[in-house]
């Protein structure tokens, strides 16, 4: 029998921050009948596939991962932050380019004043790119 290591405390964590991401995504937009935005899209289409990679890469243990989760992670920190910048600067707003749908400045929750949902995958993509960094090779 093969023996099996523990699994990496940092991965796991990476990956439960992507899991709770993605739920929270698709709870605003299926349960809650929100519209994504343009950039809320790219912000989906960079964090969907990071729960796949450390899902296998958890269960496989594979620090590895590092190399191709993280571009995704930090590709979505700078569109979810100039998503952020974008609902609170007027100076950006006046150059929106998300004409088509649901404007990007637009903001579906604004918690305590400051909490948006591009905030949210922020601090999601920060937590995944700090847990990420974290790893140590075996």
């Amino acid at each position: 029998m093969s023996e099996r290591k523990k699994v990496n405390v940092n991965l796991f964590v990476a990956w439960i921050i992507s899991i709770v991401a993605t739920g929270g995504s698709l709870y605003f937009s299926e349960f809650l009948h929100f519209i994504p935005c343009t950039l809320c899209w790219y912000q989906r289409i960079l964090m969907y596939p990071i729960v796949l990679l450390l899902g296998i890469a958890t269960y496989e243990n594979n620090v590895e991962i590092k190399r191709y989760a993280l571009p995704f992670s930090f590709l979505g920190m700078s569109v979810s932050g100039y998503h952020y910048l974008l609902q609170h600067l007027p100076i950006l707003q006046k150059t929106e380019r998300c004409m088509v749908g649901v404007p990007c400045s637009g903001k579906y929750i604004d918690w305590l004043g400051f909490i948006t949902i591009p905030f949210l995958a922020f601090i999601a993509f920060t937590g995944i790119s700090l847990a990420i960094l974290r790893i140590k090779n075996n």
